[in-house]
């Protein structure tokens, strides 16, 4: 999983050379806030276009509040819940073992409370 991964996209949009994409890299998803002014959202589609090209599945979960490192907080933003969607994710691909209830365990749990942003 790459959580708003930076220094992957070059200026003019192409992948940075010292992340190559084969058919031997591994299954992607990539969580991405599009205010990361950090690691801007821009690195996450440039990696998500050249796995698509490179046949490698992948996952892109952009959401439009988050900032840079969103981590593991409890907000009440919509990003506060990409464990849950990763895990259910994670499962649907056979990453993990299915289970038998349609939500994902922990998917109604409290997490610890960050600071108010």
């Amino acid at each position: 999983m790459a959580i708003y991964p930076g220094h992957i996209a070059l200026d003019g949009g192409r992948l940075n050379p010292n992340v190559p994409v084969s058919s031997e890299t591994t299954t992607t998803s990539l969580v991405q806030a599009e205010d990361d002014y950090t690691d801007g959202a821009h690195q996450s589609l440039v990696y998500y276009a050249a796995l698509a090209k490179g046949g490698v599945p992948a996952e892109l979960r952009p959401y439009a509040r988050g900032g840079h490192a969103s981590g593991l907080w409890h907000t009440n933003r919509p990003i506060t819940h990409w464990t849950d969607l990763s895990d259910l994710w994670m499962r649907t691909i056979g990453l993990l073992p299915h289970r038998d209830a349609a939500v994902p365990q922990g998917a109604l749990s409290e997490r610890a409370s960050a600071p108010s942003a």
